[in-house]
């Protein structure tokens, strides 16, 4: 017989063991809550669990996957119509198991496996996670806020480039001024001296 891969095995074999835990599904589905051993609840768990999943989807594959694995219809049908609608808020969790202490006789520990069937209350936010999610909220709203100055930079940064031109253009017309003030000095000092030599010709005359 091949060692099983995870989790004690129950019965002879895997078929066995498939039936057993088939069983105790329905058992569990039919009276709410029961007491077995500590393994074959353990091993109850995931299989129940997974079936009521299913059972919250309601589709006509769901309800099929689920017959495939409890083929009494009246359990399937309860599961579906009564204990998925009050699970259905409930995001898994869906078993309890609650030790009892042990077995007179072999010994054996004992528990308590039940649905959870009490409706959902949320649970009210800490202090530390709502601090949290306000520290990690406030470098997100700062973040545009260090972006603007930059921009407004960015503007501002055009003009003063303008700025610089025209002064440039300024210090760059200052010479051409100056040479054209030399230059109207200079026309007008030959036109001065002009009439100084013809007066000597005049006298001449």
């Amino acid at each position: 017989m091949p060692t099983p891969t995870k989790g004690p095995r129950l019965g002879g074999g895997p078929a066995h063991e498939r039936l057993m835990l088939a069983n105790l599904a329905a058992a569990l589905f039919t009276h709410k809550s029961i007491k077995t051993t500590e393994t074959k609840a353990k091993r109850l768990r995931p299989v129940a669990e997974r079936l009521i999943t299913f059972a919250k989807r309601g589709d006509l594959h769901a309800r099929r996957r689920v017959l495939a694995v409890i083929g009494d219809k009246t359990v399937v049908h309860e599961l579906f119509t009564e204990i998925a609608p009050l699970v259905e808020l409930r995001e898994g969790g869906y078993t309890r198991i609650t030790k009892l202490g042990f077995r007179k006789g072999d010994n054996a520990s004992m528990v308590q496996i039940e649905l959870v069937l009490e409706p959902v209350n949320p649970k009210p936010k800490s202090a530390k996670k709502t601090a949290a999610a306000t520290a990690t909220g406030k470098p997100a709203a700062a973040a545009p806020a260090a972006v603007e100055p930059v921009a407004e930079e960015i503007e501002a940064a055009p003009e003063e480039t303008v700025a610089v031109a025209e002064e440039t253009t300024e210090v760059a017309e200052a010479p051409e001024a100056a040479v054209t003030e030399d230059a109207a000095a200079d026309a007008e000092a030959p036109a001065a001296e002009a009439p100084a030599e013809s007066a000597p010709a005049e006298d001449a005359k």
